[in-house]
């Protein structure tokens, strides 16, 4: 047994709800968390858990969703340029620290057709990480995107009440592993 199968199961002990497999009916995907991360070319979302000292930046849309910043992969953008795009879209927000790769969701779709032409199908991925950041101004809120209402720095304990208000328990797992994985760095 290899140390990442090893450091795979005790994540997946502690949060059995983040690594529990998924069906996102909104996308008509199953989805599978794992701390190993997919190749490259799989990869069409990026998400960041952005930490401004010891706060968790999340945003909130016009639907009064609160969500972690981050979005879909534009052609043949590398993932930190689409980080990077994403967290000024939708936070007003730049990386103080490199990101750092928790894992990712690897989904496959039963939709006849890609999101967008340009992305594998029908398997796919979502990567997760975590980052230094600092909000610095308003979101750009292009309008091919969510229209970002609010952005707010809060404690660990109230991102996970706010990202699970309404939605899945696993978002809480999945910030919780983040700040898990940050202070071990």
């Amino acid at each position: 047994m290899t140390e990442t199968t090893d450091l795979t199961q005790h994540a997946s002990g502690r949060y059995p709800l983040l690594f529990a497999p998924q069906r996102w009916e909104w996308g008509g995907m199953d989805a599978q968390f794992s701390d190993r991360l997919p190749p490259d070319e799989l990869i069409t979302n990026i998400h960041l858990v952005g930490f401004a000292d010891e706060l968790v930046v999340l945003c909130r849309d016009a639907r009064d969703h609160w969500f972690l910043p981050g979005g879909t992969r534009e052609p043949a953008e590398g993932i930190e340029s689409c980080l990077t795009r994403e967290l000024r879209e939708e936070a007003g927000a730049r990386m103080l620290t490199a990101p750092a790769w928790i894992g990712a969701h690897r989904c496959v779709t039963d939709r006849p057709t890609p999101y967008r032409p340009w992305q594998p199908h029908p398997e796919k991925a979502w990567l997760w990480g975590w980052a230094e950041v600092v909000v610095d101004s308003a979101p750009t809120n292009p309008d091919d995107g969510e229209e970002v209402v609010e952005v707010r720095a809060v404690p660990l304990a109230e991102a996970c009440e706010l990202l699970t208000r309404g939605r899945e328990p696993w978002w809480a797992e999945l910030v919780t592993f983040a700040a898990e994985q940050r202070a071990a760095h």
